[in-house]
């Protein structure tokens, strides 16, 4: 039963992180993980988090969240900043341009994954594990 579930929620992963990111990308010009990184610093206290735990609430290695923070830099929409109190914890932080950008992309996340999970609810692969999410 637990393997079917986890088969269900991969499944399911894939097709509603598949939507996302095309609309995210369409709509906004940026990527799914760019936009979830940028949610996760806009909720954070004082708009930051070190690399360590932005990488662990989005899902990606270290490795993968370094050029990703790099890409937002470039792109005006977060700074490194080093931690007062430890020199080598490293903080990313949301500028106002992302800030702005997340708020702008905020409906097309919510409208896009709420479509997204009304169409699983459909599809017999993935219903009962989806199901399970609207309650």
């Amino acid at each position: 039963m637990e393997a079917a579930i986890w088969d269900q929620m991969v499944t399911l992963h894939g097709m509603v992180t598949q939507r996302l990111a095309k609309e995210m990308q369409r709509r906004h010009s940026i990527g799914l993980s760019e936009y979830q990184a940028l949610r996760r610093l806009a909720h954070a206290e004082d708009g930051e988090l070190r690399m360590q735990e932005l990488a662990e609430l989005i899902g990606l290695n270290q490795s993968s969240v370094s050029r990703l923070v790099a890409r937002l830099e470039s792109g005006g929409l977060s700074r490194r900043d080093h931690c007062p109190k430890d020199r080598r914890g490293v903080y990313t932080v949301i500028t106002e341009e992302g800030r702005a950008l997340q708020r702008e992309a905020e409906p097309t996340y919510r409208d896009v994954l709420a479509e997204a999970l009304d169409e699983a609810a459909a599809d017999a692969r993935v219903s009962e594990f989806a199901a399970r999410l609207r309650v």
